[in-house]
């Protein structure tokens, strides 16, 4: 029901809900990436392999693909505020639940494998949410901003991970660190429940002038919740833009789950770092990709205002995942081991700026529909991550480090070309003024 609102102008509630939204991403990638953390110490408790543990890091993701598209239609018809709350509970359940299987178990790694699948499937609804939040929420304008902050949360929850859970591991055993992360995702999601609301017209603390804002930006493609149309699957599935988003994702997520699960044991085993040095450097990605997520938001909006939504939309990220490739080649061949280090987290850093623009120009044309068809476009980075999390310690074990590092550099040239494909004016919505929103 939509509340009476202030008049007042506070800070605007939309960046104080989309910094949570940061917070809940951290947390997303705490509980997904301690594994990776906690590897080397669960393999040999387990008597695991890389490639078996492989097999574990690839089950969340799978889980997590899978359940994209459940989840866009979940978001779309319930909205983002009991959804996330409901998945974060979600989360905690299953991080505990990779605590509790005793390795003297039979089919441990079986279980472990289901736990974690289970885990990633309700993952699976954080960013096709955070989406139709943002679609809600944004004026046009600002979602480049808006989804930089969200994902900016991407490189921070990576990136304190390390140092973080190698602590608790050190001090207290890999176990209390998945208890620490599910207790973190918990706390987030009572206080996401009490603070969020699925439209700002709902919201009693947004102010008249905020919505006023909000509603003029938000183009011809916005539909209120309570004009939902019948989702248009042919359009969706013929889209061209739809399927050069989604491979071009599929690439973005190869190279990020190198990152995400296999840097910290690249530093280790390849490149000699012990525990608490490798930990150090594997910091360096996830703050790259902090700054390349928000930084690359900023970019983006600030181009489609003084340019084209083509040039902020698209233009960007095919430079900055063309760079990258360049980036994992130059800094797999490095013979030193701190230059290796620090430019493939520049290579990682560099990716995150085109983040945003793959979840803006899906809010940007999908309108109401932005969290299923972000939903399909994710969906082809969590197969892309779960190939990653399996076939590069697979490459690394009979071909060496540097061709896993080259196939994530050939994905990454290809993801930049699809991105010539995509035409930001396209619409999934009935034909209407598709002139960009300025703001006041």
């Amino acid at each position: 029901m939509t509340q009476p609102h202030k008049t007042g102008t506070a800070l605007p509630v939309r960046y104080l809900l989309v910094f949570w939204l940061f917070v809940l991403s951290s947390v997303a990638y705490l509980d997904r990436t301690n594994i990776s953390i906690a590897g080397i110490q669960i393999g040999h408790e387990y008597g695991i392999s890389n490639t078996h543990l492989g097999w574990i890091f690839s089950a969340f993701l799978i889980g997590y693909a899978i359940f994209q598209v459940p989840a866009g239609l979940l978001a779309h018809r319930y909205g983002s505020r009991r959804l996330l709350t409901f998945a974060v509970v979600w989360w905690g359940i299953f991080t505990v639940l990779t605590t509790l299987v005793p390795p003297s178990l039979t089919h441990a790694v079986a279980i472990l494998i289901f736990v974690r699948f289970a885990l990633g499937a309700g993952e699976a609804t954080m960013y096709p949410a955070a989406s139709q939040f943002v679609e809600r929420w944004f004026p046009i304008p600002e979602r480049g901003k808006a989804n930089g902050i969200i994902f900016g949360g991407v490189g921070a929850g990576s990136g304190f991970t390390p140092p973080i859970v190698t602590a608790i591991i050190l001090h207290f055993g890999w176990r209390a660190s998945f208890w620490f992360s599910a207790l973190c995702g918990i706390l987030a999601g009572i206080i996401w429940y009490f603070a969020a609301r699925d439209t700002p017209e709902e919201h009693q603390q947004v102010s008249e002038h905020e919505l006023a804002i909000i509603q003029a930006g938000r183009g011809p493609k916005h539909a209120s919740t309570a004009t939902k149309h019948s989702i248009p699957w042919r359009n969706i599935f013929s889209s061209k833009e739809i399927l050069a988003l989604t491979f071009s994702y599929f690439a973005f997520g190869y190279v990020a789950w190198v990152f995400f699960g296999w840097f910290y044991i690249y530093l280790a085993q390849a490149r000699g770092f012990n525990l608490k040095t490798s930990a150090v450097y594997s910091i360096l990605p996830f703050v790259g990709m902090t700054i390349g997520a928000i930084g690359g938001g900023i970019a983006s909006d600030w181009l489609v205002q003084r340019f084209s939504l083509r040039i902020g939309r698209c233009i960007l990220p095919f430079f900055a995942m063309a760079l990258t490739s360049a980036l994992l080649i130059i800094g797999s061949r490095a013979e030193q081991a701190s230059t290796a280090g620090i430019v493939l987290a520049l290579g990682a850093g560099v990716l995150y700026i085109s983040q945003s623009c793959f979840w803006a120009i899906t809010a940007d044309f999908a309108g109401e529909y932005a969290g299923l068809v972000s939903g399909i476009m994710n969906m082809g980075a969590q197969i892309g991550g779960a190939i990653a999390t399996s076939l590069t310690p697979f490459l690394a074990a009979r071909m060496g480090w540097q061709a896993a590092f080259f196939t994530a550099a050939g994905l990454a040239l290809f993801g930049a070309l699809s991105w010539l494909l995509v035409d930001p004016g396209q619409s999934l919505a009935p034909a209407e003024d598709d002139a960009i929103p300025v703001l006041p």
